[in-house]
């Protein structure tokens, strides 16, 4: 009995000593995620760099510095770049860059420019502490290309990155849009139309917990008033009117009493001017008005925004301004003319179905669940001129912060791995779904 005993103990201990010599595979996902790890001093001295570069939207050498800096980073992934000069619609250009693979078509959007002029105080990256670090485009949007480069680069680790084909476009105008909006943004809608699904990296709300599947779309608008100039005195009378301000005034109160409680929709006068002379530049958005007291007064000019949260919302809205304009009190005249600007990006079923990958992702790699951002909290962005051209489009998977567009803008590096980990996850989620 003790030596069958004994020998069951040996042969136990003999299983397990090769029960623990025996590997557990490595998933596709834990190979990306610990990836991701071991870059993340490289993700960081890339968005140094990056955002060492000045590159306000009119600093045209300086986005085209940041554009050559990226582009061998794709380069050595296997991508072909080509960079789209700018000067048919004014701007420095964009940056573009294909990669052919077997699995579906996803288009991945960022931008090479910032809202810092390269006389701005904000010129540099800095580390604040062991989480936070400054800089001009930190969030908005330098760091988003840089968790673009590196979920790529977690993606060929784990041997599937041709497992998708990506085409990148970094647009060098985001910030600053050239015109016309058709030739700033051809590559964008070519892309949008090759694509079955679209990522931006914006960074959204700085919420890691959110995403963007709804962006409202951001035009302007110019109302032209006119009036009969008269003496104030005969102000009212049926000959004379109630002048052109009377009647801007009328125009810009019904928008507010017929249009302000539908819901995402925003529209604001941002500057007026009004007299017996105006003048009014559309281009700087500024002007002049000289007018008397006693003189009626005969021209207003009105300069503003309209947001809506999709095509139709935005049309209605338009349809309904066009109305109200035409309503004129006696012996004044009015028209109001739309910009093209930044179409919406509405919320959709494959949006959301997208977003759901994500969050779900986002849940097994231990990170928690991501929810749709408030359109009202997202403004006008790049992704918005492809969303309603594929299957599925999303933005707002950046690096995460806050302070952008200011002298306070800063990136909370811990996002940086969690949202490359989360990226390189969904677009490998997205190659087995065919």
């Amino acid at each position: 009995m003790k030596k069958s005993f004994m020998l069951v103990v040996f042969g136990c201990a003999l299983f397990a000593s090769a029960a623990a010599q025996v590997s557990v595979p490595v998933s596709t996902e834990e190979i990306m995620a610990n990836h991701v790890d071991e870059e993340h001093a490289r993700a960081v001295a890339l968005l140094e760099k990056s955002v060492n570069i000045n590159s306000g939207s009119m600093n045209f050498a300086g986005i085209k510095a940041v554009g050559e800096l990226l582009a061998p980073e794709f380069e050595e992934l296997g991508f072909t770049t080509e960079w789209i000069d700018g000067a048919p619609f004014g701007r420095a250009g964009h940056l573009v860059a294909n990669r052919a693979g077997k699995g579906p078509k996803i288009l991945l959007i960022g931008h090479l420019d910032t809202v810092f002029p390269i006389d701005s105080p904000l010129q540099k990256f800095e580390i604040v502490d062991e989480h936070f670090a400054r800089g001009p485009g930190t969030t908005d949007m330098k760091g988003g290309d840089v968790i673009m480069i590196h979920a790529l680069r977690a993606m060929r680790a784990a041997n599937v990155l041709d497992e998708v084909s990506i085409r990148v476009v970094l647009t060098g105008d985001e910030e600053k849009s050239g015109s016309p909006k058709s030739l700033r943004s051809a590559a964008l809608i070519e892309g949008g139309l090759w694509a079955d699904y679209a990522i931006g990296f914006e960074d959204g709300d700085g919420n890691p917990e959110t995403a963007v599947i709804a962006r409202r779309g951001s035009t302007d608008w110019t109302l032209s008033v006119t009036g009969t100039r008269a003496h104030s005195s005969q102000v009212f009378q049926p000959e004379y009117g109630d002048g052109a301000i009377y009647e801007a005034a009328r125009i810009l109160h019904e928008f507010r009493l017929q249009l302000s409680k539908e819901k995402n929709l925003t529209f604001n006068p941002g500057v007026i001017v009004g007299g017996t002379d105006v003048e009014h530049d559309k281009a700087s958005n500024s002007g002049t008005a000289f007018g008397k007291n006693n003189v009626i007064s005969s021209a207003v000019k009105v300069g503003g925004d309209l947001r809506a949260v999709s095509p139709q919302q935005l049309e209605l809205a338009r349809q309904k301004m066009r109305e109200i304009v035409a309503a004129h009190l006696p012996m004044t005249d009015a028209s109001i003319e739309f910009g093209d600007g930044y179409p919406p990006m509405a919320p959709s079923d494959g949006n959301y179905a997208l977003l759901d990958i994500f969050s779900k992702g986002s849940e097994d790699l231990g990170v928690g669940a991501v929810a749709a951002v408030n359109p009202r909290n997202a403004g006008a962005g790049d992704i918005s001129f492809v969303a309603n051209d594929g299957e599925m489009a999303m933005d707002g998977v950046g690096l995460m912060g806050s302070g952008g567009h200011t002298l306070d803008e800063v990136a909370d590096l811990r996002t940086l791995d969690q949202q490359t980990k989360r990226v390189a996850v969904l677009l490998y989620r997205l190659s087995q779904l065919e």
